[in-house]
């Protein structure tokens, strides 16, 4: 029998004796070890489930109210052809959040229960969201710099130690590439456009560039959870290696479409093989990671509105699960 099946016949059987939790503790990091995934079933302990529970519902929530800026733009699409590019991309991150909550369930808390701490606001989001989309050039460098730093983010975490969200990551991964191109190709045709338009397209990523590279969580000396994640193999590279990735790879990129970086200590060091960039104003993070932030009192009144007004169909589902299946499982998010 391999340690996987072992661990998870002790799973099965409910081994719950300081026995049986040691020699579960001993698998588990084995397969840490091993590089090797951890399934539901399996014996994990306390410490990872919270932090994994933390971080994939975290992540659900953020793909729920990232929906808000974009879905806000549907109606103002400047062509037919936006609008059902657009409607698309809101109707992937409505998937993506679906995904994670069935993925976080696996770790025991269930959906109703992780929607409720959104709603109550013991539970965060992704800070980016926050922060308004003012023009259709927004739309643009939401999908090129956000939706870019959440793959720079993702990639590796489609090798995760947790199965199901290492799995789940494959197919958001992805889904997101295609919304990265269609921000590039936003801000592709504004920026070769009149001088206007340009300039709408420079003003737009002005905007965004200190949010998204705040994307990937406070700097590597004031992230704490980190260290024990990278442990643990559920994130591959620190908070300051995502970021500085991120910048390398989107500043040829940001020269491709005639636009540049609101930053005036970007520059490229020869000696490290990388650019160089400013400091981050972090006190704003904070500030907007506390609900201080543009738009943190809206998001969350939308949320709950959508939540109450979505109630019926969950009652719905209830009664029909009740009724034909003899269960009580029904869509909460």
């Amino acid at each position: 029998m391999s340690s996987t099946d072992t661990t998870r016949s002790l799973q099965a059987v409910g081994g719950t004796s300081a026995a049986d939790d040691a020699t579960g503790e001993k698998l588990f990091n084995q397969l840490i070890a091993d590089d090797s995934r951890i399934e539901p079933t399996d014996w994990m302990p306390a410490a990872y489930r919270k932090t994994l529970t933390r971080q994939v519902s975290q992540h659900a929530h953020s793909e729920i109210i990232g929906m808000q800026p974009e879905a806000n733009w549907i109606s103002r699409a400047p062509s037919l052809k936006r609008k059902a590019i657009l409607m698309a991309k809101v109707q992937d991150e409505a998937g993506h959040g679906l995904y994670l909550y069935s993925a976080a369930e696996t770790l025991g808390t269930p959906r109703d229960e992780l929607v409720q701490q959104l709603l109550d606001g013991t539970a965060k989001y992704s800070s980016i969201f926050n922060y308004p989309a003012r023009t259709w050039a927004d739309i643009g460098a939401i999908g090129w710099l956000v939706d870019g730093a959440a793959i720079c983010n993702q990639v590796p975490l489609c090798r995760a130690s947790y199965a199901p969200y290492g799995r789940a990551m494959v197919r958001i991964c992805k889904e997101e590439s295609f919304h990265q191109r269609q921000g590039w190709e936003i801000l592709y045709e504004l920026s070769h456009g009149t001088p206007e338009q340009k300039q709408m397209a420079q003003e737009a990523i002005n905007r965004f560039y200190g949010p998204a590279l705040q994307m990937f969580g406070p700097p590597d000396d004031d992230s704490p959870n980190s260290q024990q994640s990278m442990a643990w193999n559920i994130k591959r590279f620190s908070n300051d290696e995502l970021r500085q990735r991120f910048v390398d790879m989107t500043v040829p990129q940001a020269e491709a479409l005639g636009l540049q970086f609101e930053d005036p200590d970007l520059k490229w060091n020869e000696e490290r093989g990388h650019y160089d960039f400013g400091e981050l104003d972090w006190d704003e993070f904070k500030a907007v990671i506390k609900g201080e932030g543009p738009c943190n009192t809206q998001r969350m009144q939308r949320r709950r509105q959508a939540h109450e007004d979505g109630a019926w169909v969950r009652e719905a589902a209830r009664a029909y699960a009740e009724k034909y299946h003899g269960t009580d499982s029904a869509l909460t998010a």
